[in-house]
């Protein structure tokens, strides 16, 4: 794997790498996205936070709001895969941004990309609601990823508020564990209020994605919409596996 630019910027160092077409950034050596323009799968996590969005028919996921850009891997292939109308990215870290313009060809005409805390801007946020919400918020700390925010009542239900009647909210967590505690499966209120939640993994890899769905889906559908787009063999390939959580509190 060849370096293909680094940089230090303020004591964090960043790193884009070359294996082949695909390329992938590293800060502080914490692996934060990957994406091969012949490849559209990367067979990691980001394939997972976009997969929800073909639980639904073609045309129906139209805008999309990411929070935690990076190199803008989970931006590609959203525009790959289900090209919603509008992709809006929240991204605190301006190095991130320009690493994903420069070398991750994220362009105007592909996503609005905007330099800001995710938190505060969806706190004060009052445009329309968006048909996916995908929460991808990760820091280094010594060497590690780890969350920005915790999946707390407050955070889920702000998430939940500004999506769509028949929206999904897509959140990445380190483990199963982290997930099961996350107020979308723990607290009650708002458990009801999403009636499929799936999880979804790769075996490689120890994280753990939840879909929330406010609306009735299953693998039915996504097999249907793989089918329709001539994609099924593709995914298959991919290994991940989903499972459905069932609700369990009284």
């Amino acid at each position: 794997m060849a370096v293909l630019w680094q940089k230090c910027v303020q004591g964090t160092q960043y790193e884009v790498r070359t294996a082949g077409h695909s390329r992938r950034l590293y800060t502080d050596g914490v692996f934060h996205s990957q994406y091969n323009p012949k490849r559209p799968l990367t067979h990691g996590v980001w394939d997972l936070l976009m997969m929800p969005a073909l639980y639904y028919p073609a045309g129906k996921i139209r805008r999309v709001l990411v929070l935690g850009v990076g190199g803008g891997a989970v931006i590609r292939l959203l525009q790959h895969f289900v090209q919603p109308d509008e992709i809006v990215g929240i991204e605190l870290n301006p190095v991130h941004l320009k690493i994903a313009k420069r070398f991750f060809g994220i362009h105007k005409s592909i996503a609005n990309l905007k330099q800001a805390d995710a938190i505060e801007w969806l706190k004060n946020y009052k445009g329309p609601a968006f048909d996916m919400i995908i929460d991808d918020l990760y820091m280094e700390e010594a060497g590690e990823p780890e969350r920005v925010i915790p999946l707390n009542v407050s955070w889920c239900t702000l998430l939940r508020k500004h999506t769509t009647s028949d929206g999904v909210v897509v959140v990445n967590s380190m483990s199963p564990l982290e997930l099961r505690e996350s107020a979308f499966i723990s607290n009650q209120r708002l458990a009801k209020q999403y009636p499929t939640k799936i999880q979804l993994s790769l075996p490689i890899y120890e994280n753990a994605v939840g879909a929330f769905f406010k609306t009735e889906t299953s693998n039915k559908a996504l097999k249907h919409h793989l089918e329709s787009m001539g994609t099924t063999s593709l995914f298959k390939k991919l290994g991940y596996r989903q499972r459905k959580i069932v609700n369990r509190l009284a």
